[in-house]
Formats: C-alpha cells, structure tokens, sequence
C-alpha cells in the first residue's frame, strides 16, 4: 500500500476552514456588531416569517420562536407572560441575553447555520 504526501499548508487550511464552517462567518460576526437588529430580523424571517407576534400553537412562540421556558428564564416575563406579547425590541433584549449566556446563535440552530451565524 502506497502512502500519499499531503502539504502541511493544505491541511492547516483545511482545518482552518472547517472551524470557520462551524462558527459562522467572519462577515456575519462582523454584520452582527455594525447593526444587531438587522441580524436578528434576518434571524426573525427565517424562524418566523418576520411575524414577530406569531403564536401557531407549536410551543414557539414570536419572531424568534422562543420556548416559554427560555423566555423566562432570560427574563422575558418583565415585558410578557408570552414571548409572542412583547414588542419586537423586547424579543430582540431577551434573545440578545441567549446569544451573550451562549456565546454564539445555537439556540437557532437551523436558521443560525443557514444565515452564517456563529452556532
């Protein structure tokens, strides 16, 4: 059995590639820190439609189809017992405390991988 020479320099990159791959793009990350609500209603039509007061009975609830249980554990019930009552700008505080506790955007998992976004 013959063995194959690969350069170092293309397997750096390919790592390289690989851990960018799973933490989002460098220009989404930096999309993100220029103009955050424009991020999260990109964020908002992939989860929701844009709708940011949609409750469709499916458990998720607002633009960002927050869990109940996430919602007040990240301090939502200030604003609303249901994530699909509060405003838009609300929503966005609550899933902004998600992303800091998290580090990154894998509570939107699907979305976040779909839109670039470090998950």
């Amino acid at each position: 059995m013959r063995t194959r020479h690969v350069p170092r320099g293309a397997i750096l990159l390919a790592a390289a590639l690989t851990a960018s791959m799973g933490a989002g793009s460098p220009a989404a990350a930096a999309e993100h820190q220029r103009t955050p609500g424009k991020v999260w209603d990109r964020l908002a039509r992939c989860e929701s439609g844009g709708d940011w007061h949609i409750n469709t009975g499916n458990g998720y609830y607002g633009g960002l189809q927050f869990l109940r249980s996430t919602w007040a554990a990240y301090g939502g019930e200030r604003y609303a017992h249901y994530p699909h009552r509060a405003a838009r700008a609300e929503q966005i505080e609550v899933a902004s405390r998600l992303r800091e506790a998290r580090g990154d955007y894998g509570a939107w998992p699907s979305c976040a991988r779909r839109l670039g976004l470090p998950h």
